[in-house]
């Protein structure tokens, strides 16, 4: 890559006039997929036009020049020009390459995963960069977290804030009291949060029917803090397997509720766990006690 590319001034064509078909666009890859014999059609989000796709003439040829600017997980600066269905890239620049996530397989999983749901979530050319932040802060902190799960959970819940599907979980759902810190307590995905004893579910009742699952008051707390504390704050949370475990059986039922479908990221990470690498402790992989 050229030097000079992220500082380049205004683009011209001939006769001097502005070539408004070529633009730039930070971008990280979202996803990427072979396209005719040595291109690839990538997935990216980018912090001035959102969600997009876009082909990458000749990547796969070993001359190519652009290949280790594009990888999954990647944070470049692109140049991009308009095509009639699909713009092409044309020249990239890595920003920040998030190389722990491609040297680690469970962190690797994790940012997929990361990935994935922000894909499906999102339509195109919906501009954002509250969630391109988002993205690559999640990314940087995937890199070195000793707790990845804690991270998406985190993650989770301010991506759905930011997107319009924010859990309520300070006041029930249906009768819209205060929720204490005493009772019983329900998820409820149709509703859209949180439900008192008195409004949730009897063992009996055919509203169990309708999706609403325990929610413990551990688990609430998390949650709570989570969606009002800044990362720095919530990655200090100790939480134990059991709660974490509750904690993603709860978020991961609503955002398939609100996905309609189920994320393949989240099918390998179960695979993962049945093998036993997600259950190993980030510190005892390190080799710390």
């Amino acid at each position: 890559m050229k030097r000079g590319f992220l500082a380049m001034g205004p683009l011209h064509c001939r006769g001097d006039m502005r070539f408004d078909r070529v633009y730039r666009a930070q971008a990280i890859i979202l996803k990427r997929g072979d396209f005719f014999e040595a291109d690839r059609l990538l997935t990216l989000y980018t912090l001035e036009r959102g969600k997009m796709r876009a082909i990458a003439k000749g990547i796969r040829k070993p001359t190519s020049r652009k290949g280790g600017h594009l990888e999954l997980f990647t944070h470049s600066q692109l140049l991009l020009a308009k095509g009639m269905n699909l713009d092409i890239i044309t020249q990239a620049q890595t920003i920040e390459p998030f190389l722990p996530l491609r040297e680690d397989l469970l962190r690797t999983s994790y940012a997929c995963y990361v990935d994935e749901l922000l894909d499906q979530i999102t339509e195109e050319n919906v501009p954002h960069p509250r969630l391109f932040y988002l993205l690559r802060d999640t990314l940087a902190w995937l890199g070195e977290s000793r707790d990845l799960a804690l991270t998406a959970r985190f993650y989770e819940l301010r991506l759905l804030g930011l997107t319009g599907y924010q859990p309520q979980l300070f006041h029930c759902v249906r009768c819209r009291r205060l929720l204490e810190p005493e009772g019983r307590f329900f998820f409820s995905p149709i509703e859209g949060g949180v439900l008192c004893g008195i409004c949730g579910p009897l063992p009996s009742d055919e509203a169990q029917q309708s999706g609403a699952i325990t929610l413990s008051l551990a688990a609430l707390k998390v949650l709570r803090f989570f969606q009002t504390h800044e990362y720095e704050l919530c990655r200090r949370v100790h939480i134990r397997p059991a709660l974490h475990a509750e904690l993603e059986r709860v978020m991961y039922r609503y955002i398939t509720f609100i996905l309609e479908r189920n994320l393949k990221s989240v099918r390998f990470l179960n695979t993962l766990r049945r093998q036993g690498v997600a259950l190993t402790t980030l510190s005892q992989r390190q080799g710390h006690p």
